[in-house]
């Protein structure tokens, strides 16, 4: 009887683990022990602060993936779209001088623009998949191509940079830090905060699982599913505009090569991190361990000669491939057969 009791328990305490969480916390923490093994400056405080400083990008862009994705949706734009606004930042900042100068104004009327142009952009994505009833992967893939062309037309093929004295003021943005954590984390941490509060603790995020789960249902619950979506895009679109932000000060240049593959790394943080790629499940957290390990494995192949750094891509694939498949699995929980 004792035994039937243990065995119970046992099996109680296992469904009550979120595996899916569990998961990636494990394997970053695998990750850091692979690369302290390789290399014991992996854990010097220099490349911890750079490791965090770059998982930034990707995490804050990944935050706003997590909605999209949640909510039904794909958004294969996010890196085309980063940089047409660093394009478009530039270009206002550089034509500002005369008027504004090269102090903190110009830089806030760059930010202001950068703002405005991923809400922008969010919104238009987010209105084609639901008023013009295009599905997301064309409609984002058909954006995708028109915001790198737009850069690319911008830059006349070349690359746009940023006025020198600009540079100077907007430098500290992305190099300084703020009780020991440089700016960008700082802003991944606020941009995370945010994020989970919405997604767990709001009316939007449950109506945002809830389309995921099933439009259909949502609709007849009388969810406005049309706004609910466009929605995520829009807060997509904010995602990409706040890293932006913090990503031009870093090179001070902007051209068609910017941004590229950020999609793909935000959709494999988002994967990694447990979120389903059908919708309907969605974990901010995990998108921020996501991020991390996504970065974490760049940095290792940095230590190391067995893998060459160029193929980052690959494993980045390799990555969203295993985990999608993982995800057919239901870890921790035991299907019974329907009667």
């Amino acid at each position: 009887m004792s035994e039937a009791v243990t065995t119970e328990g046992s099996k109680s305490w296992l469904s009550n683990i979120d595996f899916k969480t569990l998961g990636p916390a494990i394997a970053l923490i695998l990750l850091c022990i692979i690369g302290f093994s390789l290399n014991s400056a992996f854990l010097s405080e220099g490349n911890i602060t750079n490791l965090l400083t770059r998982s930034a990008f990707i995490g804050i862009i990944a935050v706003g993936a997590t909605f999209v994705i949640t909510a039904g949706g794909i958004d294969l734009s996010v890196g085309s779209m980063a940089a047409v606004i660093a394009g478009v930042m530039i270009i206002v900042m550089n034509s500002a001088v005369e008027t504004l100068g090269t102090g903190v104004p110009t830089v806030l009327l760059g930010c202001g623009c950068s703002i405005i142009l991923g809400i922008g952009a969010g919104w238009v994505n987010g209105l084609l998949t639901t008023k013009g009833k295009i599905e997301a992967f064309i409609v984002t893939l058909g954006t995708m191509g028109i915001f790198r062309s737009l850069v690319t037309y911008f830059a006349d093929g070349g690359t746009l940079s940023l006025d020198y004295g600009i540079r100077e003021t907007y430098r500290p943005v992305y190099y300084e830090a703020f009780f020991g954590l440089p700016i960008p984390v700082w802003v991944f941490i606020i941009v995370s905060i945010a994020g989970w509060i919405l997604l767990n603790r709001t009316a939007f995020g449950r109506y945002c699982t809830a389309i995921g789960s099933s439009e259909g249902v949502a609709r007849y619950s009388a969810i406005k599913v049309d706004r609910i979506k466009t929605w995520t895009y829009v807060i997509q679109g904010l995602c990409v505009a706040l890293a932006t932000i913090i990503y031009v000060p870093r090179l001070g240049s902007a051209s068609s090569s910017t941004g590229v593959l950020w999609e793909l790394e935000a959709i494999a943080a988002v994967i990694i991190g447990g979120t389903v790629l059908k919708g309907g499940y969605g974990r901010i957290g995990g998108t921020i361990l996501g991020a991390l390990i996504l970065t974490t494995i760049g940095n290792i192949l940095n230590f190391t000669d067995m893998i060459s750094n160029y193929l980052n891509g690959t494993m980045q694939g390799l990555i969203i491939i295993v985990a999608v498949w993982l995800q057919r699995a239901d870890w921790g929980k035991k299907t019974t057969p329907k009667s």
